[in-house]
């Protein structure tokens, strides 16, 4: 794993410490940035500090990817009579816990053809302070349902929050899954505002973006009815995330 920025900055701060001769507030001050850094680089999946996330694709044509976190739900389904009406394939993280809430759902999702992710277990809010063996049971026990109830594997794997620190990154290795990011970030679960949902996806797309979105509300199916829209207008295909890493098993 390749952090450059970190070691950059650790070479910034041993001169500026050098410069003014070990003052106690240098020492203060660079623990404080650096501090912060950390903090940034956990919740930035796509900066890639700890662990080294797909968050992409690397192509040419007008093509893009949508991937759905946090299902299944009650809503899901008419997610699924939508994309099947579009005829598109997505991408759904799915939480096991879930899983086993919405069974039908989620064997439906598999049967018309969308790629599954591991998304863990219980979708902890206490993830980030999880250590490692925790976050190693996370997603054994998240495999372990998604193979119960819909007889599948997957080497997909999306981080709940998008959070990444060493605990997590060593999960991931020993679970042997392919981190999965994003670089357009709806905020669906925050903004109220389904225009401001759909503007802020539409303006940073682009060739290869991977989308993420919810599978969680009656608001965000409003915003994906206007998406599949636009996406056809702009002529935009659409991928699934399997597509770029072949890791999808069945």
């Amino acid at each position: 794993m390749k952090h450059y920025s970190f070691i950059l900055f650790y070479l910034f701060c041993n001169v500026f410490i050098y410069a003014f001769q070990g003052s106690l507030w240098v020492y203060i001050a660079c623990f404080l940035a650096f501090s912060a850094v950390v903090v940034w680089g956990s919740f930035a999946i796509e900066l890639g500090y700890f662990v080294n996330s797909i968050n992409h694709k690397r192509t040419k044509i007008k093509e893009i990817a949508l991937t759905f976190d946090d299902g299944p739900t009650e809503f899901t389904p008419k997610f699924l009579d939508l994309l099947n009406e579009h005829q598109i394939k997505a991408t759904f993280f799915c939480i096991g816990k879930q899983i086993e809430k919405y069974p039908e759902t989620f064997q439906r999702i598999i049967a018309e053809g969308h790629t599954i992710g591991n998304h863990t277990l219980t979708h902890s809010r206490s993830t980030g302070f999880l250590s490692t063996s925790k976050m190693v049971a996370e997603i054994k026990n998240c495999d372990e349902v998604m193979k119960n109830v819909g007889n599948i594997q997957t080497n997909l794997y999306r981080p709940p929050f998008g959070v990444t620190n060493p605990s997590i990154a060593k999960a991931i290795k020993q679970t042997q899954k392919i981190s999965i990011g994003w670089n357009v970030r709806s905020l669906d679960t925050i903004i109220d505002d389904e225009r401001k949902i759909y503007k802020r996806i539409t303006k940073d797309l682009r060739k290869g973006s991977i989308i993420l979105l919810h599978d969680t509300s009656e608001k965000t199916y409003h915003v994906l009815v206007d998406l599949l829209v636009f996406l056809k207008d702009k002529k935009y295909s659409t991928f699934t995330v399997d597509s770029i890493t072949n890791s999808r098993k069945k």
